[in-house]
């Protein structure tokens, strides 16, 4: 009874947070009122909260806690065979011709990206980061300007919008180190609205809310991807038919080549003595300090190395975009890159990765999904429901979250592991000790 009685209560719940947002609309048909998608929509959300629940309640009541542990560190340790079937995959994935699906894992692997360069900031040294998109858009801005207005190359540009979004990174440590908690989030949260606000209203540099258009595209080697297949073009080197897939191939390993090294800097980071540093400030930012680690320089490293990374990832952006505006780089956005983290596990890098392929890519190909059913069924059921899906992204992230926080406090991938742990003690030999003993 107690069981059905919380699950009773979450539906209420459930119905008083999503009824609301989505409106209880209905439209006049021919015989009088009518359902639309919406209130269909809510009543399958909160059978799905009552059922999953009390489903939930009744699993946690009759499994033993053993058996969970047990459970968590299978998941865990799966990760060392999952990680090279997902590089394979990414690595292949352009092979398979389709735009959508290159576009798609282009989509994903910038969001994977943002969530490694937060985790440096959040699932390591444990600062909670709501501003990450200031430093998206200090890189996306920076490599705009610079390419519109010196004619600076992409790969000129690139490393100098990291290094201006490391700096602001580090622009932003400096007021918040004596700040935790709630109190860190708030000014990191205004700090990312700030940003925005300046870009917006600074005309001059910014063009304001119009934007800045014309962004140039990278090249191979000093080769463009153009589509007259003239020489000193991709086609025209290679003496073959110029296609736009090309250049979107492309795109894609190139974010698929930056992902990368912000995978291999931040585990290499983890193993130094910074990345100690960072989970010892994590743990307890009053020890940290008093086993001698300069606190200041920890938090400044942390804030600097994760704003480093997100300017990559803006540079990436304005680039592949061809076009950045104030609208690209709300509060929404970093909302979506912690909720990746955290949902993935603090510190866990397979994790949020995994995150970032089911919340980003997943709610995509779902929504595809439901269009091409609707369009085959004739039934404009679904197409409402596909179109009305992306409204309702940030609920869902918010369910994901409220179910993983029940089910695995620590995300779908533990990564809180310390670098340095202490192993089995190993056994001395017995003739060691008679030796030592005479």
């Amino acid at each position: 009874m107690t069981a059905l009685r919380d699950a009773f209560l979450s539906a209420i719940v459930a119905f008083g947070l999503f009824g609301p947002l989505v409106g209880l609309v209905t439209a006049n048909g021919e015989h009088g009122l009518a359902l639309t998608a919406r209130p269909i929509a809510t009543a399958v959300i909160v059978g799905l909260v009552f059922f999953g629940r009390l489903a939930m309640l009744s699993w946690r009541g009759r499994t033993p806690r053993a058996t969970n542990r047990a459970l968590a560190e299978r998941i865990t340790r799966s990760g060392k065979y999952l990680t090279p079937v997902l590089l394979i995959a990414a690595f292949a994935l352009p092979f398979t011709g389709s735009r959508y699906y290159i576009d798609l894992g282009t989509l994903v692997l910038t969001y994977i990206m943002l969530g490694w360069g937060l985790n440096i900031v959040v699932g390591l040294a444990g600062l909670l980061d709501l501003g990450y998109v200031a430093f998206y858009a200090v890189g996306a801005y920076s490599y705009a300007i610079l390419a519109t207005t010196f004619g600076l190359g992409f790969w000129t540009c690139l490393p100098l919008a990291g290094i201006l979004a490391a700096l602001w990174g580090v622009l932003l440590g400096f007021p918040v180190l004596r700040l935790r908690g709630d109190y860190l989030a708030i000014v990191t949260l205004a700090f990312g609205e700030i940003i925005r606000i300046v870009l917006i209203n600074w005309v001059s540099l910014t063009n304001g809310p119009n934007g800045i258009t014309g962004i140039p595209r990278p090249t191979l080697f000093g080769l463009a991807f153009s589509m007259d297949g003239g020489p000193g073009t991709f086609a025209g080197f290679f003496n073959i038919e110029p296609e736009v897939i090309q250049r979107i191939i492309f795109l894609y390993y190139v974010i698929f080549g930056l992902a990368l090294l912000t995978n291999w800097v931040s585990l290499r980071l983890r193993r130094l003595p910074l990345g100690r540093a960072w989970e010892a400030l994590r743990e307890d930012e009053v020890a940290c300090r008093s086993l001698g680690i300069n606190v200041r320089n920890t938090k400044l490293t942390a804030f600097g190395i994760g704003a480093l990374f997100g300017g990559f990832a803006g540079a990436f952006f304005a680039t592949r975009q061809a076009f950045v505006s104030p609208e690209s780089f709300t509060f929404i956005e970093s909302a979506t890159v912690l909720a990746i983290v955290v949902l993935g596990g603090l510190g866990s890098q397979l994790g949020v990765a995994l995150a970032a392929i089911v919340m980003i890519g997943g709610l995509e190909v779902l929504r595809d999904l439901l269009s091409t059913l609707g369009d085959q069924l004739h039934s404009p059921f679904f197409g409402d429901i596909a179109n009305e899906l992306p409204l309702y992204r940030m609920l869902i992230f918010g369910l994901a979250l409220v179910v993983m926080m029940v089910l695995r406090p620590r995300g779908l991938v533990s990564g809180r592991t310390p670098g340095v742990a202490l192993t089995k003690v190993k056994e001395i030999a017995p003739e060691l000790v008679a030796q030592g003993r005479g």
